[in-house]
C-alpha cells in the first residue's frame, strides 16, 4: 500500500505543476501533507516536516548565501569577461547562443555546484534570450542537462556518494567513465546546436550590433510575424498586426513587457555603478578561494558562503546603504529558492518518514527478473533514471545502489560497475523537483518548473541513455 500511495503522491504532484493547477510551493506543501494523513500517519506530519527542515536547512542555507555572493560577484563585474567572451562567439545568433549557453554551464559545472552553475549561467545568458525573444526553456534546458552531465564529477556529489555507500575509490568509479560520460556532453552540444538551429529558424539572424542598437519599442513582437522581420520592422508592423507577444503576453506597444526586456539587458552594461574594476582580482582570487575551499572540504559549504558573502559585501560596498541595496537587490530570487526548499522539505519528509520511499525502492529492485541478474549494471542504468528523478540522491545511493550491488554480486557482476552505471541518470537528476538548484535556475530565468519539466525531461532522458550505451559500448559497465 505504501508503494502504491508513494507513486500515486508523485503522479500527483507531478501532473499539478506541468498542469499548473498548483505552484510548485503549494504542492510541494499541500500534495504531501494530503498523502500522510492518508496514509494514517498524520499525527506524526509535524515530525516528519521538521525532520526535512533540518535536513534541508543546511542546503538553504547555502543557497541564500551563495546567490548573495555570485550576486554580488555579478554586480561588481567579476564575471563580464566570461559574458563578452560568449558574446564574442555568439554574435546574436540563436544557434551560437544556445552552444553558448551550453558551453558555459558545462564549464561552470566544473566547480561542482549546480546553483553556482545556474546563476552564473542565467545572468550571462537571460539578457540576450530576452533581446532575442528565444525560448527562456530552451536555456534552462540546455543548462540543466549539460549540468547534469557534468555533476558526475567526484567532487559534484553522485560519484563520492555511490564510492561510500559501496566502499570503493572515487578514482576507479570516475576515471574510466569519463569516455561515456564526455559523449553523454557531446550530445548536449549537438542538443544545443539542434535546437538552436530551431531557434535560428523561428527568429532569424542578426548581428550582435543590431541586436543592441535596437530601440525598446521595438521589443514587441506580433503574432505570426516571422524571424527578421520581428527583429527589424519594430513597433509599426506589431501595430499593423495587432497581435501580441509571442514570447512576453504583453499587447503590441505595452510599455511594460518593453522595459522588462531593457532591464533585462542591463546586465551587459560596461558602466552600470556597482562595477568595481580596481576590486577585479581581489574579487577573483577571493571566489577561487572559496571554489577551492569547497572542493577540499576545509568548512562546511554553507559556512564558506555565508564568510564569502559577508566579506565581499564589505569589501566591494563599505557603506551600509549600499550593502542594504545588494541585498535588497537580490532578495526577491533569496525568498524565491529559499521558500522552494523548505516546501520540498515537506515532500522528503513525508516521503522518507512515512516509509514510502523505501517500499518503493524495494518494490522496484523486486521486479527485476532473476534472469536479468548477469545483466544488473545495464538494470542499474535504466532504473538510475526514474529513480534519481524521484528520489534524492542520498536515498538513491545510500538506500538502493547496495541493493543493486549485492544481486549484482551474486551474478558475477562488479559493484564498481554497478556504481558506473548508476552514474547514467544524473542528467535527468538534475531537473528533479528534488533538486534545490533547478529553483535557482527556474526561478532566475523567470520560467515556470511545469513548463521547464515538460520541455527538459525528454533530452535528459536521451542523454542518460547515450551515456549508458556509450558506457556498454567501451566495456566500461
Amino acid at each position: 500500500m505504501l508503494t502504491i500511495l508513494g507513486f500515486a503522491m508523485i503522479a500527483t504532484f507531478l501532473v499539478l505543476i506541468m498542469t499548473k493547477k498548483m505552484s510548485p510551493i503549494a504542492a510541494l506543501v499541500l500534495i504531501p501533507a494530503l498523502f500522510c494523513v492518508a496514509v494514517g500517519q498524520g499525527a506524526q506530519l509535524g515530525d516528519y516536516v521538521i525532520e526535512g527542515v533540518g535536513n534541508l536547512a543546511p542546503t538553504a542555507a547555502m543557497l541564500m548565501f551563495a546567490i548573495v555572493y555570485f550576486g554580488v560577484m555579478i554586480d561588481v563585474g567579476l564575471f563580464d569577461p566570461i559574458v563578452r567572451g560568449i558574446l564574442k562567439f555568439c554574435q546574436a545568433d540563436p544557434m551560437r547562443i544556445v552552444v553558448g549557453t551550453a558551453v558555459l554551464a558545462a564549464i561552470v559545472s566544473l566547480d561542482g555546484d549546480g546553483s553556482t552553475t545556474f546563476m552564473i549561467t542565467v545572468s550571462a545568458m537571460y539578457p540576450l534570450y530576452k533581446r532575442l525573444k528565444m525560448s527562456l526553456v530552451v536555456m534552462t534546458g540546455v543548462a540543466a542537462t549539460a549540468n547534469g552531465v557534468m555533476n558526475t564529477l567526484p567532487w559534484g556529489g553522485p560519484t563520492a556518494r555511490a564510492a561510500t555507500a559501496l566502499k570503493l575509490d572515487a578514482s576507479e568509479i570516475f576515471v574510466p567513465m569519463i569516455p561515456a560520460l564526455a559523449m553523454g556532453l557531446l550530445a548536449v552540444f549537438v542538443l544545443a546546436y539542434v535546437l538552436g538551429i530551431r531557434e535560428r529558424k523561428r527568429l532569424g539572424m542578426l548581428t550582435l550590433d543590431e541586436a543592441l542598437a535596437r530601440e525598446p519599442e521595438q521589443e514587441t513582437v506580433s503574432a505570426g510575424t516571422g524571424g527578421k522581420d520581428r527583429l527589424r520592422k519594430g513597433a509599426a508592423a506589431s501595430a499593423s498586426a495587432g497581435g501580441t507577444g509571442t514570447g512576453s503576453g504583453a499587447s503590441a506597444g505595452g510599455t511594460e513587457n518593453e522595459d522588462e526586456d531593457d532591464d533585462a539587458f542591463q546586465g551587459l552594461d560596461p558602466n552600470r555603478p556597482t562595477l568595481r574594476p580596481k576590486l577585479y582580482w581581489f574579487n577573483a582570487g577571493l571566489t577561487a578561494a572559496l571554489l577551492t575551499a569547497m572542493i577540499m572540504e576545509l568548512l562546511p559549504i554553507p559556512v564558506l558562503f555565508l564568510l564569502g558573502a559577508a566579506l565581499a559585501l564589505t569589501v566591494n560596498f563599505p557603506h551600509m546603504p549600499d550593502q542594504r541595496a545588494r541585498i535588497a537587490a537580490h532578495a526577491d530570487n533569496v525568498l524565491n529558492v529559499s521558500g522552494m526548499v523548505f516546501a520540498a522539505a515537506v515532500f522528503t519528509g513525508v516521503l522518507t518518514g512515512t516509509g514510502m520511499v523505501e517500499h518503493m525502492a524495494d518494490w522496484v529492485v523486486g521486479t527485476v527478473p532473476e534472469a536479468m541478474g548477469p545483466h544488473m549494471a545495464i538494470v542499474t542504468g535504466l532504473l538510475s533514471l526514474p529513480l534519481t528523478y524521484f528520489m534524492s540522491n542520498d536515498g538513491f545511493y545510500f538506500g538502493v545502489l547496495p541493493v543493486l550491488a549485492e544481486a549484482g554480486a551474486a551474478h558475477g557482476v562488479s559493484p564498481v560497475e554497478i556504481a558506473r552505471a548508476s552514474l547514467a541518470g544524473q542528467a535527468l537528476h538534475m531537473s528533479s523537483p528534488l533538486v534545490p538548484a533547478v529553483y535557482v535556475l527556474v526561478g532566475m530565468a523567470k520560467v515556470e518548473f511545469g513548463d521547464h519539466t515538460r520541455f527538459t525531461v525528454k533530452w535528459a532522458v536521451l542523454t542518460s541513455l547515450v551515456v549508458l550505451a556509450a558506457g556498454i559500448l567501451f566495456g566500461i559497465m
